[in-house]
C-alpha cells in the first residue's frame, strides 16, 4: 500500500495510544449517553455502544462506572455536540466532531489549529457531500464465522458491506440504520469490540509522505484537544 499509508497507520496508531486522553474523551462520551437515555446499558443501546467502545481501548471498569454516576450528579456537566468542518494542508478535508461544555472556547481553538496550519473552517455543511456516514461494526474473528451466512443474517437490518481483515470482521451500514444492525449482531451472540458512526470519504485522495507530515502536524493538534471526539478526513 505504500510508504504514505504505512506512515499514516503508524502516526495514527502512536496519537491513539495516548491514554491520558482517550481515557476521558470516552468517559465523556459515556456520561452523555447516561444522561440522555439513563444509567443502564440494557435499556440504552447508546450507553451499551460507548461502553463496548471503551472497554475495546482497554478502559478499566472503574473509570466506565465514574463515568455512569457523574451523568446523575447535581454537579453534571452539559455537553453539547458540534461538528466543524475545514480545509487543512494541502487541501485535506477535515470534518472535527466535538462534545463541549463551551461552543466559544472550543471554535476558537478549533479554528486557531487550522488557521496555524495554513487552513481554514469552513461553513458548516460545505463537507456534508464529501462523506458518508455509516453504521460501523467490528467483531472479532474466528474460525466458526461463516461471513456468508453472516452476511444473509444481517441483510435485513440494513448490511450494507462486510470487510474481512486478518484480525476483524467489519459491518458496514447506513447510519440510520445503526440501533437495527446493533441488535441483529448481538441477537446472533457475537462480540462487538467497537461500533461507531463514522464519516467515510466519498473519493479519498492519496497524499505524499511529506505531504502528510504537515497534515499529521495539524491533525495532532486537534486530536489533542479535550473536547474533540472525533476526527474524519479525505486522505485515502
Amino acid at each position: 500500500m505504500g510508504r504514505a499509508f504505512e506512515y499514516r497507520r503508524a502516526a495514527k496508531e502512536k496519537r491513539w495510544d495516548k491514554m491520558s486522553k482517550i481515557f476521558p474523551k470516552l468517559g465523556k462520551a459515556i456520561t452523555m449517553a447516561a444522561k440522555e437515555g439513563g444509567p443502564d446499558p440494557d435499556m440504552n443501546s447508546t450507553l451499551r455502544t460507548a461502553i463496548q467502545n471503551a472497554k475495546s481501548q482497554n478502559m478499566p471498569k472503574d473509570n466506565i462506572e465514574a463515568a455512569i454516576k457523574r451523568a446523575a450528579g447535581k454537579d453534571a456537566e452539559n455537553f453539547v455536540e458540534v461538528n466543524y468542518e475545514g480545509k487543512g494542508p494541502h487541501g485535506v478535508l477535515v470534518f472535527v466532531q466535538c462534545a463541549t461544555d463551551n461552543t466559544n472556547r472550543t471554535v476558537a481553538n478549533v479554528k486557531s489549529y487550522f488557521n496555524k496550519a495554513g487552513g481554514s473552517l469552513v461553513p458548516t455543511g460545505s463537507l456534508e457531500f464529501m462523506f458518508n456516514r455509516k453504521s460501523v461494526f467490528e467483531i472479532k474473528k474466528t474460525d466458526t464465522i461463516d461471513v456468508e451466512e453472516l452476511e444473509l443474517e444481517l441483510i435485513d437490518a440494513g448490511l450494507e458491506e462486510i470487510e474481512v481483515t486478518e484480525e476483524s470482521v467489519i459491518i458496514y451500514g447506513d447510519y440510520t440504520n445503526f440501533g437495527e444492525l446493533n441488535k441483529a449482531i448481538e441477537g446472533l451472540n457475537l462480540e462487538i469490540e467497537k461500533a461507531l458512526l463514522q464519516r467515510i470519504p466519498t473519493s479519498p485522495v492519496e497524499f505524499t509522505e511529506e505531504q502528510l507530515v504537515d497534515i499529521e502536524k495539524m491533525l495532532d493538534k486537534i486530536e489533542d484537544d479535550d473536547d474533540i471526539q472525533a476526527v474524519y478526513t479525505n486522505i485515502a
